[in-house]
């Protein structure tokens, strides 16, 4: 009996929402290229060592019309800013990230591609100013606490339902602030509450405003949930390997300076219609449908500066697990 073979796979160049998603970011006037590349080098190169030759990177970013000046000038900028250094080979040269700059990709890709939010102990992390400061000292102290998903209760207490203390001090380390830190104390806050006392929602909304992140995550939504309806739609359509490799840029892109902003609450602290969740549940989604054909796509256009071309790293392949306590929602 003749064995029946599986229909091909179509590859589709064009979807779309695809195309259309390419085309808005084609038109921006002004684009924060350094952000983005900031962006490759966490999603794409640091699961294939780290490295790349600038030649690749200007090959693979050139589809969304960043130019070759424009790409030269920004990595030139993240070497004077740390992230990254340069290794010459003959004539050309391989961009690589430094130790620090891994360290904060390694930091930044445990928000990214986490299943789930964390949980929660029930106890707050404190972080109480308890010396003087002046309104330049207390405006870098809040911001520098504030990117890392601090709340601000007053003037003189910061406060986080899961922050690691330590590594929240270390963090004002190295941002700089390191003259602050003894009339700074760390608390950490066991619930002893009455019944007539304020409860954790309360809490929130005094320390955070959420109003602003939330229609932020609403248009994340708004703007990827169509692909991905699209590819729900159609199952035996693939997606072009460099538009898969570009979309899947952009997602991680916009998604990653959302989580910027996003103090990560843990799910019990937030209203069940919180749009935050959703566009969790969607990049997840999205980005493990990207994953193949964008991997090809690196395969053969990702190389150093010796031609060589890095395999990834089979540890990153987990990156989305999943599980996911909030698989059961629907997009």
């Amino acid at each position: 009996m003749r064995k029946l073979s599986a229909p091909p796979v179509q590859v589709i160049s064009v979807i779309q929402p695809i195309h259309s998603r390419l085309e808005d970011f084609r038109q921006q006037r002004r684009v924060q290229a350094g952000s983005l590349i900031i962006s490759v080098f966490g999603d794409a190169v640091l699961p294939r060592g780290g490295r790349i030759w600038l030649g690749s990177l200007i090959r693979l970013l050139e589809p969304l019309e960043l130019n070759e000046r424009l790409i030269r000038t920004s990595v030139f900028r993240l070497a004077k800013e740390e992230w990254l250094r340069t290794e010459t080979v003959g004539r050309r040269a391989d961009y690589v990230l430094t130790n620090s700059g891994r360290r904060r990709f390694e930091e930044a890709s445990r928000h990214i591609y986490a299943a789930h939010a964390p949980l929660w102990d029930r106890r707050w992390r404190l972080i109480l100013a308890v010396g003087d400061f002046d309104p330049k000292e207390r405006e870098r102290l809040r911001r520098a606490l504030f990117w890392q998903g601090f709340g601000v209760l007053g003037a003189d207490c910061f406060v986080h339902p899961s922050a690691d203390l330590t590594a929240a001090f270390d963090a004002l380390v190295a941002e700089g602030l390191s003259d602050l830190l003894d009339r700074l104390m760390p608390l950490l806050a066991a619930d002893s509450r009455s019944g007539l006392s304020a409860n954790d929602a309360d809490l929130v909304r005094r320390a955070w405003n959420l109003d602003e992140l939330g229609t932020a995550y609403a248009g994340f939504v708004s703007t990827y949930l169509p692909i991905l309806a699209e590819l729900r739609r159609d199952r035996q359509v693939e997606v072009d390997p460099e538009d898969a490799f570009l979309l899947r840029t952009l997602l991680i892109h916009d998604y990653r300076r959302l989580l910027l902003r996003d103090p990560e609450l843990p799910d019990v602290l937030l209203t069940a219609d919180w749009p935050g969740q959703k566009a969790r549940l969607l990049c997840k989604e999205l980005y493990r449908r990207l994953a193949l054909a964008s991997e090809r796509h690196l395969d053969k256009f990702l190389t150093l500066a010796d031609g060589s071309a890095p395999a990834s790293d089979p540890a990153y392949a987990e990156r989305f697990p999943l599980d996911d306590p909030l698989n059961s929602m629907v997009l």
